[in-house]
């Protein structure tokens, strides 16, 4: 595994642990991170052996948002020093979230602590979110004279609803994990030293009793469906997809297995054993 400058990645069991790691900044997302969050994705993506990844923070913070290090210019695309987006115009931050939301496994966050601008925006298209009760949140961008970024236009009203992902952001102010759970940013909260046992105990919970090939496609159909205009393309895709798992070994180990009253021992694998219709969608090009 490659090493990385501002993660730290761990496998265990079958659990991806994602760590932030540039304590000394708070975790503050710069460009190098935005790159290697991108290359640790698809890494688990490749390796079968990830069933779940837990993305969390080194020391006291989460992600404290943009590395503010250039000042009054640090979101002037002009003087940006991210190789990979310099003659663009795309947001760095969006780069991180598409790729998350492309993701073949299911995503939990596990906020330990601020989470801030960009660094709870990209949690967005994670798909499970718990927090420390020291966890401090905020979509402060109205307050530094910038815009929603991170693709969170379109992921914050849905995983929260119009109206308080308009409070959110609006005042830009930054609230605390009580009001992120009563408002449905994040699922649970747990004491510190709780929180990232609570996160394996869920993590492991998919990993020991499911077919990854049937929670990869769930994940996506569940997301996909976020965007689509009717329930018939729901019904298209579940079609699809329930009539590949139900003739494949991981419906037939299911069955068995529950018949036999023992483990499963599932065996599909996300990185090959994926249906011809997948990906059923288009790819959408930045324009």
């Amino acid at each position: 595994m490659a090493a990385y400058e501002t993660l730290d990645y761990q496998v265990e069991d079958g659990i991806l642990t994602l760590t932030l790691s540039r304590p000394e900044r708070m975790n503050a997302f710069n460009p190098t991170m935005r790159r290697e969050l991108i290359e640790a994705f698809d890494a688990a993506d490749a390796d079968d052996a990830v069933r779940v990844v837990i993305v969390t923070g080194a020391g006291k913070a989460f992600c404290a948002g943009a590395d503010l290090g250039k000042g009054g210019d640090t979101f002037n695309r002009d003087k940006r020093e991210d190789s990979d987006l310099a003659e663009s115009i795309r947001d760095g931050g969006g780069t991180v979230s598409l790729r998350i939301y492309e993701c073949r496994k299911p995503v939990i966050a596990a906020f330990n602590g601020a989470a801030v601008g960009v660094g709870i925006t990209m949690a967005l298209p994670m798909d499970i979110r718990m927090a420390s009760t020291k966890a401090k949140f905020g979509f402060v961008f109205a307050r530094r004279g910038i815009t929603m970024e991170a693709c969170s236009s379109w992921f914050l009203p849905r995983v929260v609803g119009f109206q308080k992902a308009a409070e959110w952001a609006y005042t830009g102010r930054v609230f605390d994990a009580g009001e992120a759970l009563d408002g449905g940013l994040v699922r649970s909260l747990h004491e510190p030293e709780e929180l990232l046992p609570a996160a394996r105990e869920l993590a492991r919970e998919i990993a020991d009793n499911t077919s990854a090939m049937s929670v990869m496609l769930n994940r996506q159909m569940m997301w996909r469906m976020l965007g689509a205009d009717h329930p018939m393309e729901a019904h298209k895709v579940d079609s699809r997809a329930i009539a590949f798992m139900g003739q494949s070994d991981d419906a037939r180990e299911g069955v068995t297995s529950f018949l036999e009253k023992r483990p499963a021992r599932f065996t599909m694998r996300p990185s090959q054993d994926a249906p011809e219709f997948y990906p059923w969608w288009d790819e959408r090009p930045f324009e």
